[in-house]
């Protein structure tokens, strides 16, 4: 497997057909474009192949490893470094924000769940900015992080979101534990454990609790150009964006209107709202910093071996509820909330 069989990018492609064809943002919608054929061009494989660790062996340095190359606004992979550990800010807006962002969420990983790095063994976390020519997306490719400016137009640059930065690098700790086959039902938990772990992030680092959080996924990358606030809501999947150009947030809340369509690898990035709102449910109702309730409930479904590949909507609830019983009680206030959470969008049938 290639690292590009690997690219999970922030942006949906729905999104990105909706710039590309915005005669009011020429700019934007050529960078669209791009990004959208280079999408295109990345076959993500139906079946992968499970690396789940069974434990680190030997002594790892706990310390982040980071690296930051910048592309000059090249494609090429990985580009020049122009931050390593430990050397102070660059001045480069795009660069320090990166290497700030991979910092924050290998203390998230390392604090809360006792994790070095995504892969549990000190991997080190590399990243290249200024990626393209105006190129409207970030992904992870298997082995870093890859950062476009944006255009200017439509999206900013997009080192601007720690939660993104988040939300890629948790693919990263996806494909180190379940590895969720990105299709369908099992590829849309994907995409929404990497919006539950990025949210989680920003979060740490600002030290907000449930109640205190926007719960948005991208938050400040729309230019003011865009009538919207975020590229997704956990709290109200379906109102991230209203824009009279870009058209409305089209993610579903609930099963009543899970999206069937084989576009997106069965519409990974549409139904992903579905659990990323259970998740939101579930978080508010217990209370407190999101990671020590709900957040860790899903670590340990998501490092479960009831977890399969391609396991789907109903299948990662039923884990989640019996690990919200293992680790809080049976019957505690934790449980009744992640059982009740997926009973409220419609996974699991009201008791």
């Amino acid at each position: 497997m290639t690292a590009t069989d690997r690219r999970r990018s922030v942006v949906p492609p729905y999104l990105l057909r909706a710039v590309a064809a915005a005669g009011e943002h020429p700019r934007a919608a050529s960078a669209a474009r791009t990004a959208l054929a280079e999408m295109s061009a990345v076959a993500a494989p139906k079946h992968e192949h499970r690396v789940r660790p069974q434990g680190v062996t030997g002594t790892v340095d706990r310390s982040p490893q980071r690296t930051v190359a910048d592309a000059h606004g090249s494609t090429t992979l990985p580009g020049t470094v122009v931050r390593r550990e430990g050397d102070p800010d660059s001045g480069d807006a795009a660069t320090d924000e990166a290497y700030a962002g991979l910092g924050a969420t290998h203390a998230f990983w390392l604090d809360v769940f006792g994790r070095v790095s995504i892969d549990g063994a000190g991997l080190p976390l590399d990243a290249t900015v200024h990626y393209g020519q105006d190129y409207d997306n970030a992904y992870w490719d298997g082995s870093r992080m890859v950062f476009g400016d944006g255009d200017g137009e439509v999206f900013r640059r997009f080192t601007v979101a720690l939660d993104v930065i988040g939300h890629e690098l948790a693919h990263g700790v996806t494909q180190y534990t379940a590895d969720l086959t990105y299709e369908g039902q099992s590829g849309a938990l994907n995409e929404s454990v990497s919006d539950v772990f990025g949210s989680l992030v920003a979060q740490y680092a600002a030290g907000q609790t449930a109640d205190q959080a926007t719960w948005l996924i991208g938050e400040g990358l729309f230019t003011d150009a865009v009538h919207g606030v975020a590229l997704r809501s956990m709290r109200a999947p379906g109102t991230a964006y209203d824009d009279p150009v870009l058209g409305k947030d089209p993610q579903p809340a609930t099963m009543a209107d899970y999206v069937e369509t084989t576009e997106d690898s069965g519409g990974v990035h549409l139904n992903s709202g579905i659990p990323n709102h259970a998740f939101y449910l579930a978080a508010t109702a217990i209370g407190g910093h999101a990671w020590e309730g709900a957040g860790a409930v899903w670590w340990d479904a998501l490092t479960s071996a009831e977890t399969t590949a391609g396991i789907d909507f109903a299948g990662f609830a039923g884990v989640t509820v019996r690990a919200a019983a293992d680790r809080f009680g049976d019957g505690s206030a934790e449980h009744t909330a992640v059982r009740d959470a997926w009973r409220t969008v419609g996974v699991l049938a009201a008791s």
